[in-house]
């Protein structure tokens, strides 16, 4: 299980590469924008009448690609657990940027809460913590993407496919949506009610 402190392996991501994918510790820009796509297949076709929370939010990154894909929510939340990500993501998006480590903390009800990565890094019981929060926050659906497979890494978090029916199974979900066809080692999967 991951064990690094979080704070150092981003702040260090933004020293080094500034505010772009890298600076949030993704390969690209591209295999960013890959997983906001298959993240966007998972939520209805017209956001407009839906609220949606941005979990580990980083720099709001996703705000502007919806707003490019016409799938702009209602209301727009992020929420990161890291100061310096929630006051650039404040500055990108100028929208609501909540500090709350959702390990730990409960975040405000939505329609839809949808995360890309935040718990890439989170050791096991942190990651079921922070998917109880977002998934009790969502009143449609907590849609997510994270590495995938049985891999045991020092940096990285990973759950395989009967770990994530096995949490859907304590959280009572009613509809689980899984897709891992894009990218090597990660899924997107969608907890829906």
């Amino acid at each position: 299980m991951p064990k690094i402190d979080n704070k150092k392996f981003y702040t260090s991501a933004i020293e080094m590469y500034g505010t772009t994918a890298k600076g949030v510790n993704w390969h690209s820009a591209s295999s960013q924008k890959l997983r906001f796509k298959i993240l966007l297949e998972f939520l209805p076709k017209d956001m407009q009448q839906f609220t949606l929370l941005d979990a580990g939010c980083g720099f709001g990154d996703l705000y502007p690609y919806l707003q490019k894909k016409n799938k702009e929510p209602k209301n727009y939340i992020g929420v990161d657990a890291l100061q310096d990500m929630v006051a650039i993501a404040s500055n990108n998006t100028g929208c609501e940027i909540i500090l709350a480590d959702l390990t730990k903390e409960s975040i405000p009800q939505v329609d839809y809460v949808v995360c890309s990565g935040a718990m890439n890094t989170l050791e096991r019981e942190e990651t079921l913590e922070f998917i109880y929060h977002c998934y009790s926050a969502a009143n449609k659906g907590f849609i997510f993407n994270i590495l995938h497979g049985d891999e045991q890494s020092q940096t990285y978090n990973y759950l395989t496919t009967q770990d994530i029916k096995l949490i859907a199974k304590e959280l009572e979900v009613e509809h689980l949506h899984l897709k891992d066809d894009y990218l090597e080692s990660d899924i997107t999967v969608g907890f829906f009610k």
